[in-house]
């Protein structure tokens, strides 16, 4: 991708699924990159699967304290900020009617407040610089509703409407867009369905299949790059059709 060599890049939620791919994809455009997962266990892993990381930081992103000290030392490791990947998130599978008040607040406390609070220590850093991306990971659950995922629909709206906000703020010096993936199978998703439900799943994508982590990696170096240069304030879909053409979209490949 035209202009990403060199870059500076930092990726929440790095060391698994969406986010590691995008780690993986910006260290093969020559970028430094630094990873920020609350994780042990997938930090661990990731020092040998991505060895040449700039830093794998420990944080929680719903923690105001230590998104500020993680963000400082991405930059002190890479000494600078260009890009941020925005992608921490969680979710969890309930009825409406039973979710509790702990776990609302976990979910937008990850996905929306977590998502504002690093967007908001990266963006002073652009600005003063004078340049910056900032990609959020929003989900077609923000536009269009999901059952039994009531509040992680409610957060990933909220990201689109941060996004909108943060780029009309934020020009010209800083683009800020959001990728909203549809059905994409990472550990997150593999582990609240069964075979059957995944299956029942791609039976309704037009595509026929879920996405794949790499290739919303992908989506992200190119609106990180020169090439999208004039792309801000805006959530671009990557869901195998599924959501387009409301109701066609039961599309069966049986």
């Amino acid at each position: 991708m035209e202009g990403l060599q060199g870059k500076t890049v930092l990726v929440t939620g790095g060391a698994s699924g969406i986010g590691q791919a995008a780690a993986a994809r910006f260290l093969e455009e020559g970028c430094a990159v630094c990873v920020l997962d609350r994780s042990a266990e997938a930090r661990g892993k990731l020092g040998s699967e991505l060895p040449d990381l700039a830093g794998v930081i420990q944080a929680d992103v719903s923690s105001f304290e230590q998104v500020q000290a993680a963000v400082a030392e991405a930059i002190e490791r890479m000494g600078s900020l260009d890009v941020l990947i925005n992608n921490a998130g969680i979710s969890i599978r309930h009825d409406f009617l039973d979710i509790t008040p702990e776990e609302w607040n976990d979910v937008l406390g990850v996905n929306l407040t977590g998502a504002f609070y690093v967007a908001q220590a990266a963006a002073r850093h652009m600005v003063h610089r004078g340049s910056g991306v900032i990609i959020n990971t929003a989900s077609t659950g923000g536009s269009t509703g999901y059952p039994h995922y009531a509040d992680y629909c409610a957060s990933k709206g909220g990201l689109i409407a941060l996004t909108q906000a943060m780029a009309l703020e934020l020009a010209p010096a800083v683009r800020v867009t959001a990728v909203s993936p549809g059905y994409v199978l990472t550990p997150m998703q593999r582990a609240e369905y069964s075979d059957e439900m995944l299956d029942a799943v791609n039976r309704k994508i037009p595509m026929g299949r879920h996405g794949r982590p790499e290739e919303v990696a992908g989506l992200f170096a190119f609106l990180a790059s020169d090439d999208a240069g004039f792309a801000s304030g805006h959530a671009y879909v990557m869901d195998g059709s599924e959501t387009t053409g409301g109701l066609c979209s039961q599309w069966t490949h049986e």
